[in-house]
């Protein structure tokens, strides 16, 4: 049964690598044996994430990368195959929200700047396409490899605020089943993609949503969505990292095509 979720020689790129999930599934990674390349624009972040690892015994690398921007990806595309000779595994980390996308009692949907719906919506859904464009090539022509997005219960029930965000989410979803039978049906089965869909986790992207500045309790916001999560409490990184593990490994080798929550139990409950 260990070896179903052994990772050790395998590639695996992570963008998004420096933000609160992404850092965590890359240390996942290297402590299950792969040899994770970190891909984010900050290099101060890079470097710390990769320090951790490598100061827990593990194997990492960092390149600096815009996952909207298709020829910083070729390029790290390129050094990572020059580096290793293969990439193995894909997880498409990148992502988030931000305020100025967000409505509120300050800001109606009316007034919504469409260029901050459109950074959201770009960086979510092109910044998952892009890089799967990119690194799938390899996959097609080493005919294997494992895809993994970031989806979200935004995908399932579109929560209120977040407009440019639950739309581009869902699109994720979408883009993971149609990219799934894509390489089955036109490269090889043994090129998988699956994503996961997280609950309600305190990041960066969403803190200022769920709970206060100033104070640190919780928001109305807050407060409702632990009130529908029956284990009743946020999610922690570390509470991804078992489901992912089992999607990139050959413990899930017949999984293709899914959107998998580790929500707490959130998408189950209806309220009553």
């Amino acid at each position: 049964m260990k070896n179903l979720f052994d990772l050790n020689g395998r590639v695996a790129v992570v963008t998004g690598g420096t933000g609160v999930l992404g850092s965590e599934l890359a240390k996942g990674l290297s402590q299950a044996g792969a040899r994770v390349v970190v891909l984010g624009r900050e290099a101060q972040r890079r470097d710390a994430v990769v320090a951790e690892i490598t100061k827990d015994g593990g194997e990492a690398w960092g390149l600096a990368c815009d996952v909207l921007a298709p020829e910083q990806v070729r390029a790290a595309k390129e050094a990572v195959l020059e580096k290793y000779g293969r990439v193995d595994i894909l997880i498409n980390g990148a992502g988030g929200n931000r305020p100025p996308a967000t409505t509120g009692s300050d800001l109606s949907f009316f007034d919504l700047p469409v260029d901050e719906l459109d950074h959201v919506v770009r960086l979510n859904f092109m910044g998952t396409l892009i890089p799967s464009q990119i690194f799938g090539r390899v996959f097609a022509e080493q005919r294997e490899g494992v895809i993994l997005n970031i989806s979200s219960m935004a995908a399932y029930r579109p929560m209120t605020k977040v407009v440019g965000y639950a739309a581009a989410k869902a699109a994720v979803s979408n883009f993971t089943q149609w990219l799934a039978v894509h390489f089955c049906q036109n490269y090889s089965p043994n090129i998988r993609v699956n994503a996961i869909a997280p609950g309600f986790f305190l990041t960066e992207q969403n803190r200022y949503l769920l709970t206060e500045e100033t104070t640190g309790e919780l928001t109305p916001r807050g407060r409702a969505i632990l009130d529908h999560t029956p284990m009743g409490r946020f999610g922690e990184p570390c509470d991804l990292v078992g489901t992912v593990i089992w999607l990139v490994s050959d413990a899930s080798k017949f999984v293709t095509g899914t959107v998998i929550p580790v929500d707490g139990g959130f998408l189950a409950f209806s309220g009553v």
